[in-house]
Formats: C-alpha cells, structure tokens, sequence
C-alpha cells in the first residue's frame, strides 16, 4: 500500500455525471417560426379554397337563374330578364358609379367593353337596349342568352 492511500479514500471522491439532456420545451426560436409559417400557410390556403368555392358556386347560381329565364320566360320578359341579370352581376363586380347610371348603347358599350367583344351593340345583345320596353321585340333568343352567358362566366 502506497502511503497517500488513506489521504484518497478521505476525499469521498465520485464519478464523473454527465449532464441532463436539454429539455424539449420550450422549443428554440426556428420551431415557432416555423410553426408560425405553417398555420400561416393553413389558414391562406383555406381562405383561398373557401373563396375559390365561393365564386364557383355564385356562377353557378347565376348561370341557373339565365337558364331559367331562357326555359321559363320569353319575349319583352326575357330581354328584361337578361338585362336585370347582367345588371345586378356588373353592380357586384364593378364600381357602382360605373355602372348603375348606364342605359341604353351606354349599357351596350359598358358590357362590350367588359366582355362582349362588339356583339352587345352590333350583335345579338343591341335588343338589350330597346327590347324591355317594346311590346314584342325582335331577338334571336337562344344568341342572346350564349352572349349572356359569355359574358356572366368572363365577370363572375
């Protein structure tokens, strides 16, 4: 036995501890803003699809009201009806100063310049300007109500 034995077994000497592992909350600052980012990207991506879908089926709703007015409604009423229709979706979806004055070829060149392509005021569509107040206007029905529709599916 060496002489310094004792001196060694009086110092109450312990192994060596390794540390504790690091705790997993709260997590470091690139784990919230990743989470951040990905709610972000949930609640865009829902927002988006919510209105995707709600555009869709506001088409759709308008399309059946024009193929009900075409099934169910003729002469000086369909013209009118056609016309009311593109009215009340131009007042949805444009400016309403723009829009809610226009009559007449004003209304024709409104809705020709919107989507029409000239067949409002040279076309099909110039019954919209005289025919809800003749008593039986001369239209080509099943035209007018395809320009409707061109333009109904180009502004909703």
């Amino acid at each position: 036995m060496n002489a310094n034995q004792p001196a060694i077994e009086q110092l109450d000497l312990r192994d060596i501890h390794e540390p504790a592992a690091p705790s997993t909350w709260p997590p470091a600052s690139g784990w919230w803003l990743l989470a951040v980012l990905v709610v972000a990207t949930l609640i865009t991506g829902v927002w988006g699809a919510w209105r995707h879908w709600h555009h869709a089926r506001r088409r759709q709703r308008i399309l059946s009201e024009l193929d009900g007015l075409g099934r169910n409604v003729g002469g000086p009423a369909l013209v009118a009806g056609v016309s009311a229709l593109l009215k009340r979706a131009a007042l949805s979806r444009f400016p309403q100063l723009d829009v809610a004055a226009l009559t007449g070829s004003d209304w024709l060149a409104f809705l020709d310049r919107t989507g029409g392509g000239g067949a409002f005021q040279n076309g099909a569509g110039r019954v919209l300007a005289d025919g809800p107040y003749a008593p039986a206007p001369r239209c080509d029905t099943d035209a007018l109500l395809a320009l409707a529709r061109t333009w109904l599916r180009k502004n909703t």
